[in-house]
C-alpha cells in the first residue's frame, strides 16, 4: 500500500508539475549577448496561450491574496515588467483548477485511499509550483549576477576614472557588456534617461539584483550623488571584493569536487585495476 501511495502522489505531482512547466515557459525570457531579450525554450506562443487560459480561469475564479513578498520574489528572478502579482496568484489559482480536474480521472481508478489524496496532491503542487520557479529563476539569477560582478566593477570604475558620470557609465555598461547584471545596469540608466527619478531607477536596481555587492555599489553612487564623494575608490575597493568572493567561491567548489572524485576513483578504477590483476594472474596460474 505504501509504493501505490508513493506512486499516486508522484503521478500527481508529476501531472501538476507539468501543467505549471507548460504555464512558467510563456514567462522565460534570457538576455542575448547584446543584452536584448528573446524567448527561449519549447513552444513560446503555445506555452503564453496556456499561461493566459490558466491565468483568465483563476482570475474568473476569484484571485487570492497573495504573500507580502511575492512581488520582491519576482524582482529576484527577473519577471517581465508587464507581469503582476496579481497575474501570479490568478495563475498559480487556475493551475491549481486545472491540475485538480486533470487528476479526476486518476482518483477514479486508483484503489481504495489513494484516488482522494491524488486529488488533494494535484492542486496543491500545481499551486505551490511558480513559486518553485520563481525561486529557481532567482537562484540562477543571483549566481550569474555573482560571476559577473567583478568584471562590470572593472568596467564601471574604468569608465568613472574617464570622467563618465556615474548613470552613464552604468548605460555604457549595459550596452556594450552582456549578461544578466549589465543588461539591468543598462535598463537602470534608461529608466533615468527617460525621467524616472533616480532614487526610483536604483531601488528597482536593488530589488532586481538582491545581491551584496549591488547593494554596495548602488550605496556609493547615492553617497556620491549626495555629498560628492569619489566613486573610484569605492569601485576599486568593490571589485577587489567581489574577485576574493569569487575565488573562494571557486576553492570551496573544488572543495566540493575532491570527495566525488574519489569516490568515481574508489567505485570504478580501483574496480578495474583489480579485474587487470587478476585476468593477469589468472593467466600466470593457467
Amino acid at each position: 500500500m505504501s509504493r501505490a501511495l508513493l506512486l499516486a502522489l508522484t503521478a500527481a505531482v508529476l501531472a501538476a508539475a507539468g501543467i505549471v512547466e507548460l504555464a512558467a515557459a510563456g514567462l522565460r525570457t534570457t538576455r542575448s549577448g547584446e543584452g536584448g531579450r528573446r524567448a527561449t525554450r519549447g513552444r513560446p506562443g503555445a506555452a503564453r496561450g496556456l499561461r493566459a487560459l490558466l491565468a483568465a480561469l483563476g482570475a474568473r475564479l476569484g484571485v487570492p491574496a497573495a504573500p507580502d513578498d511575492l512581488a520582491r520574489r519576482l524582482d529576484a528572478a527577473g519577471a517581465p515588467p508587464g507581469l503582476a502579482v496579481a497575474d501570479v496568484m490568478a495563475l498559480k489559482w487556475g493551475a491549481a483548477v486545472a491540475a485538480g480536474l486533470a487528476g479526476v480521472p486518476l482518483a477514479t481508478i486508483l484503489p481504495g485511499r489513494l484516488g482522494p489524496v491524488a486529488l488533494v496532491a494535484a492542486p496543491a503542487a500545481a499551486f505551490l509550483g511558480p513559486d518553485a520557479v520563481i525561486a529557481r529563476r532567482a537562484r540562477r539569477r543571483a549566481a550569474a549576477i555573482a560571476e559577473e560582478l567583478a568584471d562590470v566593477l572593472d568596467l564601471l570604475h574604468v569608465a568613472i576614472e574617464a570622467g563618465l558620470p556615474p548613470l552613464r557609465a552604468l548605460g555604457e555598461i549595459g550596452c556594450r557588456r552582456g549578461g544578466v547584471l549589465a543588461a539591468e545596469l543598462g535598463a537602470t540608466a534608461t529608466m533615468a534617461a527617460l525621467g524616472v527619478p533616480r532614487a526610483r531607477a536604483l531601488d528597482r536596481l536593488t530589488r532586481r539584483c538582491p545581491s551584496n555587492g549591488v547593494i554596495a555599489l548602488v550605496a556609493a553612487i547615492r553617497r556620491t550623488e549626495r555629498h560628492g564623494a569619489p566613486l573610484g575608490p569605492a569601485l576599486g575597493a568593490l571589485a577587489a571584493d567581489a574577485r576574493a568572493q569569487r575565488a573562494q567561491r571557486l576553492r570551496e567548489r573544488a572543495a566540493r569536487a575532491a570527495p566525488k572524485i574519489q569516490l568515481v576513483v574508489a567505485l570504478l578504477l580501483v574496480p578495474a585495476t583489480m579485474l587487470l590483476v587478476a585476468a593477469a594472474l589468472t593467466a600466470a596460474l593457467l
